[in-house]
C-alpha cells in the first residue's frame, strides 16, 4: 500500500529521479534561476528548502557548534563543494531574515513540442528586476491627490495669480460650439 505517499515521482526510478533533484538544485544554486516544467519545478522546491534552511539556521544563530554537520548533511544531498560554499556564504546571508518560501515558480507557457507546462524556477531575493523596479516607483493610488490650496503654503502670490488665469481661459467644448451658433 502507498498511504501518506503523495509526492510526484515524474515517471522515474528512485536513483534517476534523486540524481536529476540533486544536479537541478546545483544549477539553481550557480545560476540563481533556471527554466523547467512545472512537475519538475514543483519536486524542487520540495527538495530544495529544507537545505536552504540549513544554511539559514547557520548564519542566524550566533553560536553554532555543528555548522560543519549542517553543511555535510547539505552536501550528502548535492555532492558539490562549490554548491555547497555557495549556499552557505552568499545564499544564506541574502536570506538569513526570510522565515521560509525562499524560491519563486513563474509560469511561463506552454512548450511547443508536447505542450508541457513551463515555468522559471528562482530565489525570491535574486530577482533583480522586480527589485529594481519596486523600489523605483511610486505608490499609485486609484483616489486622486489632493493638490495644495492656497491657504497651506505659497510663498510666491505670483503662482497663485497665474493659475487662477488659466482657471478663467474658455474651453473649446462641442457646447461651446453650438451656443456660437
Amino acid at each position: 500500500m502507498r498511504h501518506g505517499k503523495k509526492f510526484n515521482h515524474l515517471s522515474r526510478k528512485k536513483a534517476h529521479r534523486k540524481a536529476m533533484l540533486t544536479n537541478m538544485a546545483i544549477s539553481l544554486i550557480e545560476h540563481k534561476r533556471i527554466s523547467t516544467t512545472l512537475a519538475k519545478a514543483k519536486a524542487l522546491r520540495q527538495f530544495i528548502e529544507p537545505l536552504i534552511t540549513r544554511a539559514r539556521k547557520t548564519t542566524t544563530e550566533e553560536k553554532i557548534k555543528d555548522a560543519t554537520h549542517h553543511r555535510r548533511i547539505v552536501f550528502s544531498y548535492l555532492q558539490n563543494k562549490e554548491a555547497v560554499k555557495t549556499l552557505f556564504g552568499e545564499i544564506s546571508m541574502k536570506i538569513a531574515d526570510r522565515p521560509g518560501g525562499y524560491v519563486r515558480i513563474l509560469r511561463t507557457g506552454f512548450r511547443e513540442k508536447d505542450a508541457a507546462e513551463m515555468c522559471i524556477i528562482e530565489f525570491v531575493d535574486y530577482n533583480t528586476d522586480a527589485l529594481e523596479t519596486e523600489t523605483s516607483s511610486r505608490k499609485r493610488t486609484r483616489r486622486s491627490r489632493r493638490k495644495k490650496s492656497s491657504n497651506d503654503t505659497t510663498p510666491n502670490t505670483e503662482t497663485t495669480t497665474e493659475s487662477t488665469d488659466d482657471e478663467d481661459a474658455v474651453v473649446d467644448t462641442p457646447e461651446n460650439n453650438q451656443e456660437e451658433e
